[in-house]
């Protein structure tokens, strides 16, 4: 699509009991851009570093405890 425009992706996906709160959960993305460049979101944050230390981390989402 056309670099003036964005996408939103919805995913469903089903978690499994064993998963603990508080944990990170990423989803590793390569964006391949209309004009050829490429960006890989793919970093993961070692032990220690967050997502801001990286130049192309992967999106994540923190798991939350059942309400």
């Amino acid at each position: 699509m056309p670099d003036d425009y964005y996408e939103e992706f919805v995913i469903s996906v089903y978690l499994t009991d064993d998963l603990v709160p508080g944990r990170m959960l990423y989803f590793p993305v390569v964006q391949e851009c209309e004009g050829g460049g490429t960006h890989r979101w793919i970093e993961i944050p070692q032990e220690g570093k967050s997502a801001a230390d990286y130049k192309e981390p992967a999106p994540g989402v923190k798991l939350l405890p059942k309400q």
